[in-house]
């Protein structure tokens, strides 16, 4: 049940980020339905066709009418949310916590290995995130320096670590989430990086 709730999470939270690009560019409420539904299902809509299972929205309509609901909440006070410090990048925040956790049990639960199942976590994380900013024609945070994959890919191997050394489901999950939280969230308030690749050929 923690799984499905984290599920339902990562969609609402990616779709309001959609919503909040879509407010940004004042754009119509279709435009508003088309970028939080396309935020909110893409990264698992790949996940799933990579895992040659249903795609999760096609069984279960719920998904997109979370993407619906988050379309009309934006629509009515994006202005609000704005307010807020940072919204677009908090939400995508915890996002990535949620989606990258579900993104590996979903591929554990099929019987794929530890690989695949990270992989699979990070993608869910970061495909919605990734095709949101690609149509809206802004810069992807993916090729910033800051921590931003490698929180997702964090989140899933702390919860298929976690998963295979017998920690019960849901206290993996909750562990593994606020791991990559932790580290999305200090990338936003403190900068956090990774070093970066430096060329040592010269001129």
């Amino acid at each position: 049940m923690l799984l499905q709730y984290l599920d339902y999470l990562g969609v609402a939270v990616f779709a309001v980020t959609g919503g909040i690009v879509a407010s940004r560019k004042e754009l119509d409420f279709v435009a508003f339905l088309f970028f939080a539904t396309l935020t909110g299902i893409g990264g698992g809509t790949l996940r799933d066709l990579l895992l040659g299972v249903p795609v999760f929205w096609v069984e279960n309509e719920t998904y997109v009418l979370v993407c619906l609901v988050v379309s009309v909440l934006v629509w009515f006070f994006a202005h609000w949310i704005e307010r807020l410090n940072k919204p677009l990048r908090w939400a995508d925040a915890i996002g990535i916590a949620a989606y990258s956790v579900m993104g590996a049990a979903k591929a554990m639960s099929v019987g794929d290995t530890v690989l695949v199942a990270v992989l699979m976590g990070v993608s869910t994380a970061t495909f919605g995130g990734i095709l949101r900013d690609t149509i809206a024609r802004d810069p992807s945070t993916i090729v910033r320096s800051e921590i931003y994959v490698t929180a997702a890919f964090a989140g899933a191997g702390s919860f298929v670590l976690l998963a295979y050394l017998g920690i019960p489901q849901i206290i993996a999950a909750a562990l593994a989430a606020a791991v990559a939280l932790v580290l999305r969230g200090g990338a936003i308030l403190y900068g956090w990086n990774l070093p970066g690749y430096r060329s040592n050929t010269e001129s």
